[in-house]
């Protein structure tokens, strides 16, 4: 129950900005230099959507923040080993 919460609070945070202006960002081309080099709290943005998209890809209907943050460290390491590999490709490699 906590957790449902939790996903409905952060999704109500990120659709309040979202109707100020759309911007479409193609996931597929990000990398991991420019995930590196980009804001903390944009960081954590895109990991908690690259965490969705993984498990939806899994057919897992429950969101474990636990793998989310686990995900989010080791992407990250993934990534300064690899700046020129996509994010999509570190996620799929890295993520549980």
């Amino acid at each position: 129950m906590k957790t449902k919460l939790i996903l409905a609070a952060v999704m109500f945070a990120f659709a309040a900005p979202a109707a100020k202006a759309q911007v479409v960002l193609d996931m597929s081309l990000i990398t991991c230099g420019q995930y590196l080099k980009s804001p903390e709290a944009d960081r954590a943005m895109i990991s908690s959507w690259m965490s969705g998209y993984f498990m939806s890809s899994k057919n897992l209907l429950d969101v474990d923040m636990r793998y989310v943050q686990r995900n989010h460290e080791v992407i990250g390491k993934y990534c300064k080993k690899n700046p020129r590999a996509t994010l999509m490709d570190a996620v799929a490699k890295n993520a549980k």
